[in-house]
C-alpha cells in the first residue's frame, strides 16, 4: 500500500529538478487533451499537477480557469511561482480530502494515477466535483509497460503499478459513461463523461 507521507517526501525531493528532467511528447499531450475535451471556456481541475506540466497547454487552449492541486509542498510552490496568472490557482493538499467551492468541466489526472493508494476511492471522490456533462480523464504520456518499468526503480515504494485500461474503465463505468479507452505503445488514457442530468 502506498503511504501518503512517503509520496510527499519522494516528490518534495524530486521537485527542484522535475522540469529539467521532464520528457514530454507534444503530440501525445494534444491527443490526451482532445480526448479529455479540454477547450476554450472550460474550468479545469488538474489533479497531482506537479510543477504545472500541463498548465501551458491548458492556457494555450483558452480555458476559463485552472485549479491545480498537488500533495507535494515543493511541487506546488514551484507551480505557483511559474504561473501567477489570475485564472490559475495552485493548491497544496490531498485531493481525496479536498472540498472545492466549484464544479469543473474537466478533471485531469496526468502521469500520477499509480501514486494514489485506492484508485476507486479517488475516482468516486473526483466525480462529485464534475459538472453535468463534464469529463474525468486518467492518462499517461507513455505505455502502461513503460510506466510500470519506470516506477519499478526508485519509485516502487510510492507506486501501486498501473492497472489495465480495461480494468480502470470498469471502475469508471460505475460512475460515468466511458468515452475513451486507450492503451498502446504511445499512451494510456481512460475518459468518462458525467451524465448530463446528474445533480
Amino acid at each position: 500500500m502506498v503511504e501518503t507521507n512517503e509520496v510527499i517526501e519522494f516528490f518534495d525531493r524530486l521537485a527542484p529538478d522535475w522540469d529539467a528532467e521532464m520528457i514530454r511528447n507534444d503530440s501525445i499531450i494534444r491527443t490526451i487533451l482532445d480526448n479529455a475535451c479540454v477547450s476554450a471556456g472550460k474550468n479545469v481541475l488538474d489533479v497531482a499537477c506537479g510543477t504545472g506540466v500541463l498548465i501551458p497547454d491548458y492556457l494555450a487552449r483558452g480555458v476559463a480557469s485552472i485549479t491545480g492541486i498537488d500533495i507535494s509542498t515543493k511541487m506546488a510552490e514551484i507551480a505557483r511561482e511559474k504561473f501567477p496568472q489570475e485564472n490559475v490557482t495552485i493548491l497544496c493538499g490531498d485531493v481525496e480530502k479536498a472540498k472545492f467551492e466549484q464544479l469543473f468541466d474537466c478533471i485531469v489526472v496526468y502521469n500520477a494515477f499509480p501514486h494514489f493508494p485506492e484508485p476507486e476511492r479517488l475516482i468516486e471522490h473526483l466525480v462529485a466535483f464534475l459538472k453535468p456533462n463534464g469529463t474525468l480523464t486518467v492518462a499517461h504520456g507513455m505505455s502502461r509497460e513503460k510506466i510500470d518499468a519506470h516506477h519499478h526503480g526508485s519509485a516502487r515504494h510510492v507506486s501501486n503499478g498501473l492497472m489495465s485500461a480495461d480494468d480502470l474503465a470498469g471502475i469508471f463505468k460505475k460512475y460515468l459513461a466511458v468515452s475513451t479507452t486507450v492503451s498502446n505503445d504511445r499512451m494510456y488514457q481512460v475518459v468518462g463523461r458525467k451524465n448530463e442530468q446528474a445533480l
